[in-house]
């Protein structure tokens, strides 16, 4: 049993892998977080808070208890995890321990993205009910743990059981509180082509967080932190990580007191929230997922690579082998007609590439960003013969042919817009503002999804499409529903997501065999939410290849490189006027799902060479890329050097890839160090047949050639 409830000593222990999470219920009844951390013999804890010292007598003991859901009640004056308005007016609520139940295997999150199990035997999971005896409000929280890994999934479940209406004013999905205050927070901060950039900084004794008002989890924040020490490194020391599974506004909030605690919760974001709960209605909130690593970032990455590659992506892409691709967008942006398309095609053929993919301004009058979104409707001049003739083309040439969408918005100057313009996000009498000359229809009316859901499958039905990019160019401004009362005007954007979720479930089931991609303005939503309809996300729109270090570093220490789109570009480089070799871009670009950004059509015959050789080595090696173990080894923010490796997942094989960002002259040589091979085992290098032991690759380490500016080494290593 992965879960087990002492009755003696009240406690529940969740124990798997190398992890254990202890819940003791206080004589009053409400849950208290015991223990976190490396795994357990025996859940006997209460001697932990049984004699919490007294302290000055105006501060209620509330404040030294750790909380497994706080409500504020009792004189707990930290960070709450809830908030709920009754009909008196107070947001005071007292949730103490009714029943629990212990089951195994996970139920879904009815309308939400959220992690899952293929065999009961995965996991188990724990439902504590409690409830506030003078409001008749209700809370089940659940906790799933995953045997594979320890994983702990968690959301909330509020119930209205009274007779009068209640309104949630805040709503976390989960809130921890560990022992000790000299802890840092990690989280990824950024913006538009620079996302997901590690920070650590120390938590402050008050409070600190990040944070997305955008209505969608944005460039600048994703909805991720760990907390971990201070000596806390890739490979060593203790990290607490948590990811929330949603793609909209969002909060993670850390802070400790001055008893020796930290408190740390995530969930939707209360300045963008409410919700009226009428009696007998319910909400539930996203699902956020808790990672333990007792050996450094890496350990917990790993853990969060394996759940989120394969229990949380779903469908045929999941396990398959994801197309060498290329996309059209650097290559010819709006100016392109099929005669320029198909050369691009005949290259692609010609080098290997499976996948052409169609992207902006195919549709409606569409020569520039202002105009004909939301006209799903293919534009004959540039497509004499439409998508179908196109589509043919390239099928004809062995190639996929993909597409590119943005569905969820709509151009003030489209026929769409003309004759619904009632359907974005507005507030009554305000302005309409404008981001990249567009608006954001209003997904939480069902109208506007349900087009969506024709439009899109209108297309995808008839033109023989093999692949989507799902664009989302823009952030909320004035996001009011024409069709929800006043007091429900401030759940639109928790509105909006569900609805977004809806139409991403109805499209995605009725066409299993389209590959989706995610993207918005690049990375702007890269999360855990989108990546449950979609198995993998545009990773930004910065296609530097040096960029592209840290960007895909930065990013893996939540996401798996299956996750990440990663292109070759041109050069000099559109974003940053950088010029690398095509074999330096080609070796970056083996670190997700590899593509092409660029007019093929344009190459040399020497970079068309180093290209398909590239393409060659990617299907080689594409298996161990997608599925297998990656670790970070030489981080690209402490130096002008990156280095990461990938080992099969039977430990067969192993690829290890060292980039040069700037050398420097008389340098010494340059050992890396490989990580996770078997000790005693026999590791032979492809390129020179030198053999060595796995201690002495982990020890001694493999000797990186000479390198200069801008340059990459890619070694195979395979187990004799």
């Amino acid at each position: 049993m992965l879960i087990t409830y002492s009755a003696s000593s009240r406690t529940f222990h969740l124990a798997a892998a190398d992890v254990s999470y202890v819940i003791g219920l206080h004589d009053k009844g409400f849950p208290m977080n015991l223990y976190w951390g490396a795994r357990l013999t025996s859940a006997d804890l209460g001697y932990l808070w049984e004699d919490c010292p007294l302290g000055a007598s105006f501060d209620p003991q509330a404040n030294r208890y750790p909380m497994e859901y706080p409500t504020g009640a009792w004189g707990d004056h930290r960070i709450p995890a809830c908030r709920i308005q009754g009909a008196y007016g107070d947001v005071v609520t007292q949730f103490l321990y009714v029943s629990h139940e212990i089951l195994p295997g996970k139920p879904s999150l009815p309308g939400l993205p959220a992690t899952y199990v293929e065999d009961p035997s995965e996991a188990e999971t724990l439902l504590l009910n409690l409830e506030d005896a003078l409001t008749g409000a209700k809370v089940q929280l659940s906790y799933t743990i995953f045997a594979a890994t320890g994983a702990i999934a968690r959301s909330v479940r509020f119930e209205n059981a009274s007779q009068e209406p209640m309104r949630l004013v805040e709503a976390a999905s989960a809130s921890v509180d560990l022992f000790g205050t000299d802890w840092e927070l990690l989280h990824l901060w950024g913006g538009w082509a620079i996302e997901r950039t590690p920070q650590r900084l120390p938590i402050p004794r008050g409070e600190t967080g990040i944070s997305s008002r955008r209505g969608a989890s944005g460039h600048e924040h994703n909805p991720f932190a760990a907390l971990l020490r201070p000596e806390t490194t890739e490979s060593q020391g203790e990290v607490y990580g948590f990811s929330l599974v949603y793609s909209g506004s969002f909060a993670i909030r850390a802070g400790a007191n001055a008893y020796e605690s930290t408190r740390l919760t995530l969930g939707l974001n209360p300045a963008d929230f409410t919700w009226l709960l009428e009696p007998g209605e319910t909400f539930v909130t996203p699902e956020a997922v808790l990672v333990y690593g007792a050996q450094g970032l890496n350990s917990m990455s790993q853990k969060f690579h394996s759940l989120y590659r394969s229990r949380l992506c779903r469908g045929v892409w999941r396990d398959t082998p994801r197309p060498v691709l290329v996309n059209n967008w650097e290559a010819t942006y709006f100016g392109f007609d099929e005669d320029k398309l198909m050369a691009i095609v005949d290259r692609a053929a010609e080098m290997g590439i499976e996948l052409f993919v169609l992207d902006d301004g195919w549709f409606g009058v569409r020569n520039t960003d202002n105009c004909s979104l939301g006209d799903w409707v293919v534009n004959k001049k540039k497509l004499p013969n439409g998508l179908e003739g196109l589509s043919k083309k390239v099928h004809a040439k062995g190639l996929k042919f993909g597409l590119w969408f943005e569905p969820e918005m709509v151009s003030p100057d489209s026929d769409l817009y003309r004759a619904h313009p009632d359907w974005c996000l507005h507030v009554p009498g305000r302005e309409r503002t404008e981001c990249r000359q567009q608006l954001i229809l209003d997904l939480s009316r069902e109208d506007v999804c349900r087009y969506i859901v024709d439009a899109v499958s209108a297309i995808l039905s008839t033109c023989g499409i093999d692949y989507v990019k799902w664009d989302m160019n823009r952030n909320f401004t004035e996001a009011g529903s024409a069709l929800l009362p006043p007091q429900r005007q401030r759940e639109v954007s928790h509105r909006y997501m569900l609805g977004l979720y809806r139409v991403l479930e109805e499209i995605t089931s009725r066409f299993p065999q389209v590959l989706f991609e995610s993207c918005s303005g690049g990375g702007g939503r890269f999360d855990p939410g989108m990546l449950y309809y979609m198995p993998q996300t545009w990773t930004s729109d910065d296609t530097d290849a040096m960029e592209r270090l840290k960007l895909q570093y930065g990013t893996s220490i939540v996401y798996p490189a299956s996750s990440m789109g990663a292109h070759v570009s041109a050069v000099p480089n559109h974003q940053t006027g950088r010029t690398t070799s095509m074999q330096t871009r080609c070796d970056v670009a083996l670190g997700g799902n590899y593509g092409y950004e660029l007019d093929l059509s344009k190459l040399s015959a020497e970079d068309v060479a180093t290209a398909k050789a590239s393409i060659a080595l990617v299907k080689e090696i594409r298996g161990i890329v997608q599925q297998g173990t990656f670790t970070r080894l030489v981080s690209p923010f402490a130096g002008n050097s990156a280095a990461w490796q990938f080992l099969a997942p039977d430990g067969s094989e192993v690829v290890a890839c060292y980039f040069s960002v700037l050398s420097s002259p008389n340098r010494s040589v340059i050992r890396l160090r490989l990580q996770g091979l078997e000790p005693q085992r026999r590791y032979r290098d492809l390129a020179t047949g030198r053999v060595y032991d796995g201690s002495v690759l982990m020890g001694a380490g493999l000797i990186v050639p000479a390198m200069q500016d801008f340059s990459s080494y890619v070694a195979r290593l395979r187990a004799e």
